[in-house]
């Protein structure tokens, strides 16, 4: 079903996460669409190190700015 997947996607995981890590880059080798996967250093499952979410939080903003910029707005 990975590869029926039109809409962009981002995929973040946590370099210390090493299971889902894998998993994350076995499902981004199998997607068609537009795709990015970051991999956060240092960072566990929940993103719970110091400074970890902040790197999330970045990264999606820049994500959902660069994809989603004008597709909420009403139509005039």
């Amino acid at each position: 079903d990975l590869a029926r997947i039109q809409t962009p996607t981002m995929l973040i995981v946590g370099s210390n996460d090493a299971a889902v890590a894998a998993l994350n880059l076995e499902a981004w080798a199998r997607l068609r669409c537009e795709k990015a996967i970051e991999i956060i250093p240092g960072a566990g499952h929940l993103f719970e190190e110091p400074g970890a979410l902040d790197n999330v939080t970045a990264l999606a903003a820049r994500w959902f700015n660069a994809h989603l910029t004008g597709a909420l707005l009403p139509s005039r």
